[in-house]
């Protein structure tokens, strides 16, 4: 007998309707898969056999075929084995047909019929919504995460025989609901705060320049000054995020299987550290099935790379297309896949190989030719997506030993919440959200400058040793700097502050 089954596989950080297949037909015992299962998908007919056997039901012994179509995708993963499962029980009329048609059923199964966490269910309940479809069903770990998507109705089950009862009509399951608000206003916490950062008022400042604009960041200062403590901080300042962006970076972190059993909803900005080992295919994304690296991982938040030399080459090079598109496409012989990758880069270095150069406390033993070699190892046109670079000086005494809390981060949030607003006005009609995503058009229309400020600009290019890249750069800072305190104009102080956020592009010696 033939029966049929409606499942779903991911593709990228989206997902697509699957039918399994299941033909049972006399002859010698077998189990077969076809429609390019990889090496999971294939083992599972060990774990289906005794699932079935252990749930109180007969595996029948005769020529199993099972079909995972479209036969021309390849499919991988363990979530095929609860359809499977009840295909072959469908096949051999345990299990009633008339429900089947109206749900997309996902679940991997232990040899005892406990049915196990899968990957996606996020894009699977999006799937199901958009091929008309009334509900899924998914382990209970699962049901939270895909009951985000309104209009489905997503039956958490946690055993094999759940689900044929279910089916059978012996059992009522209720939907898994949740509550979107309350999500976001339990949810909304973050452990660390910019009221434990001594000192540092000049950095603080410029992150939070670079919080209300969207801008890229790289920190400069010997070893202990606090790089890293800053960096981490930084979500704390950034914009709640939106519901679009939460669904989003939600999927990208539920297809990697990275999302918590307990949490239905990311609503926090993700920050991501990879150590400076890392390859670019674990950076960008990539593998023979691509999947998604540490940009699409932080997409929304902020990926914070710590001794930035330290990083291969071509590791850092393939992160300049992610950083001016937004998005990372990897393709391979059989698919090209997209995935988001909208994130804040901030960055952090040495002034030179031992880390004290500009340490007046302590004596740099590096030659002119080894700090040059040092710095050249952050190439021009990656630089020439970092807007803002930060000097950050080691901490005084007196810093270290005052009692009294800087500014919380809550504080700092609201101003970096206004120029936003701003902003968001500001490009309504565009297809970018922030000032570091302007282009020429946009920064000649919003960025005009007075006599004043020109001639500062040319002094600052000509005199200081500033690059020609640094012009727009700092034309978008600046602009960032008056929205912050509400101005329509720039003016020659906005131009000033936004000069000392270039110290990398000038002449150190």
């Amino acid at each position: 007998m033939l029966a049929k089954v409606l499942s779903s596989a991911i593709l990228g950080v989206d997902a697509y309707k699957v039918e399994v297949e299941v033909d049972i037909t006399r002859g010698l015992p077998s189990f077969s898969t076809v429609g390019l299962p990889e090496g999971a998908v294939r083992e599972s007919k060990e774990r289906v056999k005794s699932a079935v056997k252990n749930s109180g039901y007969e595996f029948p012994s005769k020529k199993i075929t099972v079909n995972l179509a479209p036969a021309d995708i390849k499919k991988e993963g363990t979530a095929f084995d609860l359809p499977i499962a009840i295909g072959i029980l469908v096949a051999t009329e345990v299990v009633e047909t008339s429900k089947l048609a109206d749900f997309l059923v996902m679940g991997e199964l232990s040899l005892d019929g406990r049915i196990k966490p899968i990957k996606g269910s996020l894009p699977i309940a999006v799937t199901a919504r958009e091929n008309g479809l009334k509900g899924i069903i998914v382990p209970r770990d699962n049901a939270r995460e895909g009951a985000i998507v309104k209009g489905v109705d997503v039956l958490a089950v946690e055993t094999l025989a759940d689900v044929v009862d279910f089916l059978n009509n012996s059992l009522s399951i209720e939907p898994t609901t949740v509550d979107l608000e309350d999500i976001f206003k339990n949810n909304l916490t973050y452990s660390v705060d910019f009221n434990e950062v001594k000192g540092q008022e000049h950095a603080k400042r410029a992150l939070e320049i670079a919080a209300a604009g969207g801008h890229n960041v790289i920190m400069v200062g010997p070893p202990g000054s606090g790089k890293t403590m800053l960096a981490k901080r930084v979500p704390t300042i950034l914009p709640d995020m939106t519901f679009e962006e939460a669904i989003e970076t939600t999927k990208v972190h539920s297809v990697m299987g990275l999302l918590d059993n307990n949490s239905a909803l990311i609503v926090t900005r993700p920050f991501r550290y990879p150590h400076h080992t890392i390859s670019d295919a674990g950076l960008i994304g990539g593998g023979q099935v691509p999947k998604p690296g540490e940009v699409s991982l932080s997409h929304s938040g902020v990926l914070f790379l710590d001794e930035l030399p330290e990083f291969k080459k071509n590791v850092l090079e393939v992160m300049r297309q992610p950083m001016e598109d937004g998005r990372v496409t990897i393709s391979r012989a059989v698919t090209s896949l997209t995935y988001p990758a909208q994130f804040m880069l901030v960055a952090a270095m040495n002034p030179c190989p031992c880390g004290f150069y500009t340490d007046p406390h302590h004596e740099c033993s590096c030659t002119i030719p080894q700090i040059r070699k040092y710095k050249a190892k952050v190439s021009g046109p990656l630089l020439d997506r970092i807007d803002i670079h930060i000097e950050v000086p080691s901490v005084r005494y007196k810093d270290l030993s005052d009692e009294r809390s800087g500014e919380p981060s809550e504080s700092i949030k609201k101003r970096v919440n206004s120029a936003r607003g701003i902003q968001i006005k500001r490009f309504h009609d565009g297809k970018i959200h922030c000032n570091a995503q302007m282009t020429s058009r946009y920064i000649k229309k919003y960025c005009q400058i007075g006599e004043e400020s020109k001639r500062l600009l040319e002094t600052a290019i000509d005199k200081l040793g500033l690059s020609a890249r640094a012009y727009t750069r700092i034309l978008k800072v600046a602009r960032t700097i008056a929205d912050l305190e509400c101005r329509d104009e720039i003016t020659s102080y906005h131009i000033s502050e936004a000069i000392q956020y270039r110290s990398l592009d000038r002449n150190p010696f």
